[in-house]
């Protein structure tokens, strides 16, 4: 039932607000009709201003999304994406009162404890929590964080309708399953809760604010644990513009390709480096400092959201990545096949052609022309057509990068991406995947392979006693098998299954004894197999 509610909600607010009309003519269809049916609030609003209001008014899981569509002005017309962008930190606030209510729960004092000043006034609003001004006793600027009161039972609400919508279209619709869209509901989930929790964020700040420590391009703040909370934290204020604010930049006469292209370089460093990266890089959480506007620095804010890659993910990324720049398509299309992003009978001289069918037309542009946002929807199209499934784990890393290509592209509308992640590209692949990268390896686990060694020691020293007892239940097996053999002449069916239990029972028991099991461990399948003859013969 509250589904039920909570999507009748949804569509009478997008209706409300004529969200329809968005929808190229084609696709409206019967949508019109039901539209007419709901009373309009359009009111002298433009189409982005009230599809603003309706995705604020629906509540953090789609303002969320209108956040992620705010960077993509390339592929928004300036209507939709302007009101879009005042999502970023422009979310109708709570009361200053109740927040400071929120910081005596949690900290379990007066503000005026802790605090020597402490600004009632909202700084920056988003979906999740809001931010607050303040100074500790100590002298230090900060600012404090604190989470939206009852967000929580609203956002499981979504989650809940989401899962049931995930669920539908995976049971009736043939793309459903390949898409994983429940597993993707599931992941999202984890992820809106984590930022929920502010002990989590100070956390995932702390880790990149180390990564970056000798950073001369990135800041992180720091945070003050002993006011941090699960609700509230309270972290350094920094100073700096908005990265939106691009006209400022110009007025400044800042070095808008150093900027554009130190962004990409931060988002490569985390992602391939670190192996840790912030993927909620929306321009509300991101500033520079331009004191010298030719060494702009970046100082980035709000680490609820993060992801992380595996090695092999790493790999297999990296590689495409730089088959794709060289036009390699033979080599994309194998790596697909390998990392299991395609199924293994796939017919890799098929996906490569598809691939370049589709892919060459768009390297006869210049590279600082291209899109990557779009090559990415081109390449899901096609491996779409060879049932490519939706990895998980590289869900917040497309975001992510839809966010930085984006965010370049507005700073600097010739930023070439690929001329700028390449050369990094090139030296990680011969740092992790060469010679270098293998002795590093070595040097990272010989911790790890000397705790080790006593018993791979003591493995080899016995093997030659170990190789005798596997000879010795060789010549059991050889005499149950005759015996099995004879009685099978009499019960030709029970003896097949017993001859089946029977190896199938010792061949167990041989590789219990050489894995060092207990005595039980190495012998019940044994014990197994001779019940099971003593069945048989007494059949």
């Amino acid at each position: 039932m509250g589904s039920s509610f909570r999507l009748f909600k949804i569509l009478r607010v997008l209706f409300s607000e004529r969200i329809d009309e968005l929808l190229p003519q084609p696709k409206r269809g019967m949508l019109k009709a039901l539209a007419w049916c709901v009373p309009s609030i359009r009111m002298k609003r433009t189409r982005g201003e009230r599809l603003r209001d309706a995705l604020q008014t629906l509540g953090p899981v789609f303002v969320k999304f209108g956040q992620m569509l705010s960077t993509r002005r390339d592929l928004l017309p300036p209507d939709i994406a302007g009101p879009l962008a005042e999502l970023q930190d422009r979310v109708k606030p709570f009361s200053g009162e109740v927040a400071r209510s929120i910081v005596e729960s949690e900290l379990g004092c007066s503000v005026d404890d802790v605090f020597s000043e402490f600004s009632s006034d909202v700084m920056a609003s988003a979906s999740v929590a809001q931010v607050h001004a303040a100074r500790l006793k100590s002298g230090e600027e900060v600012i404090a964080k604190v989470i939206r009161p009852g967000i929580e039972k609203v956002i499981e609400e979504d989650l809940k309708l989401m899962t049931t919508i995930a669920r539908f279209v995976e049971r009736n619709f043939v793309d459903g399953k390949r898409l994983k869209l429940v597993q993707v509901v599931s992941d999202y989930r984890m992820t809106i809760l984590d930022e929920l929790d502010l002990m989590r964020e100070a956390a995932n700040t702390a880790l990149i604010r180390r990564n970056f420590a000798d950073s001369t391009i990135c800041y992180v703040p720091e945070i003050y644990w002993d006011y941090t909370r699960r609700n509230v934290m309270v972290e350094e204020r920094i100073y700096g513009v908005p990265i939106s604010r691009v006209d400022i930049f110009k007025e400044k006469k800042v070095n808008m390709e150093k900027l554009s292209e130190r962004g990409v370089e931060i988002f490569f460093t985390q992602v391939f480096d670190h192996s840790f990266f912030h993927a909620d890089m929306h321009p509300g959480n991101v500033f520079v400092d331009i004191s010298d506007p030719e060494d702009p620095v970046y100082k980035a804010i709000d680490f609820g959201i993060v992801g992380t890659l595996d090695p092999e993910s790493q790999a297999y990324l990296a590689q495409n990545l730089l088959a794709f720049l060289e036009r390699d398509y033979r080599a994309v299309a194998e790596l697909h096949v390998e990392s299991g992003w395609v199924p293994k009978d796939t017919n890799v001289g098929e996906f490569e052609s598809a691939i370049r069918t589709v892919c060459e037309p768009i390297f006869q542009k210049p590279l600082g022309e291209i899109s990557f946002g779009v090559v990415l929807i081109r390449l899901f199209e096609v491996a779409r057509r060879f049932q490519m499934e939706v990895q998980p784990q590289l869900i917040l890393l497309q975001k992510t990068l839809l966010n930085i290509e984006g965010l370049g592209r507005e700073l600097y509308p010739q930023l070439d991406l690929w001329k700028t992640g390449k050369p990094f590209l090139d030296r990680w692949v011969k740092e992790r995947l060469g010679a270098k990268g293998v002795a590093d390896y070595a040097k990272r686990n010989i911790s790890r392979w000397v705790v080790q060694f006593p018993a791979l020691t003591n493995t080899l020293l016995t093997a030659p006693e170990r190789l005798e007892r596997i000879e010795s239940i060789q010549l059991q097996q050889i005499d149950v098998l005759k015996h099995i053999s004879q009685e099978a002449k009499k019960r030709r069916l029970t003896g097949y299954l017993g001859t089946l239990v029977g190896v199938s029972g010792l061949v167990i028991a041989g590789a219990a004894l050489i894995t060092e099991y207990d005595w039980f461990a190495a012998h019940w399948p044994f014990a197994i197999a001779v019940l099971s003859m003593v069945l048989l013969m007494r059949r």
